[in-house]
C-alpha cells in the first residue's frame, strides 16, 4: 500500500513546503529535508490507515491541520530541520486544513475559506469526479491567507 499513497502523500508534502519556500528565509537544502521527512512521516502515519476501496474512510486521521496548534506531523519534519514551533506558526497560515486521501488532496486556508484541490484522480471502478472549483481564486488564496487578519470571533458566554 506503500507504493498506492506515493502521489497523495508527496503532492500533500510538496505544497507545505512550497508555503514555507514562499515565506523565504529557509535554504533550499532544508527545504528538501523537511519535504523528505514530512513524506516518511505521513508514509508512517497513513501506514494503517489507507482505503482505496473506502477513499473516505480514515479522512479525519489523515488530516493534517494547523489552528492554532502546530500538526505534529509537519512539528516533527520541521524539528528536523531546526525549526521551532513558533518559527513555522511565522511561516505558515495560522489555519490551514489539509486532507490526504486516495485519489485526492485538498486544502482550505482560513475556517471558512475554500477548499481546493491539489491532486485529484479518477478511482478506480470508473465513478465520475466531482467539477474542480476554479483553480485560479485557489492559486492566489494560499498566498493571500497569511496576510489576511483571523476574523474576530464573538465570543458567546453561558451564564448560569
Amino acid at each position: 500500500s506503500g507504493a498506492a499513497m506515493r502521489t497523495e502523500i508527496s503532492t500533500a508534502a510538496a505544497f507545505v513546503t512550497r508555503l514555507l519556500r514562499a515565506a523565504g528565509g529557509i535554504g533550499e537544502e532544508q527545504l528538501r529535508c523537511f519535504r523528505e521527512c514530512l513524506q516518511e512521516a505521513l508514509r508512517e502515519h497513513y501506514k494503517h490507515h489507507w482505503f482505496p476501496l473506502v477513499p473516505s474512510k480514515g479522512s479525519g486521521y489523515r488530516c493534517i491541520r494547523i489552528n492554532h496548534q502546530m500538526d505534529p506531523l509537519i512539528g516533527k519534519a520541521a524539528a528536523m530541520i531546526g525549526l521551532s514551533h513558533e518559527r513555522l506558526f511565522q511561516l505558515l497560515p495560522s489555519e490551514l486544513t489539509l486532507w490526504v486521501d486516495p485519489f485526492e488532496v485538498s486544502y482550505r486556508i482560513g475556517e471558512d475559506g475554500s477548499i481546493c484541490v491539489l491532486y485529484e484522480s479518477p478511482q478506480p471502478g470508473g465513478k465520475t469526479t466531482k467539477a474542480l472549483e476554479s483553480r485560479s481564486s485557489c492559486k492566489e488564496e494560499w498566498r493571500i491567507g497569511r496576510a489576511s487578519p483571523s476574523k474576530n470571533y464573538r465570543m458567546m458566554t453561558v451564564s448560569s
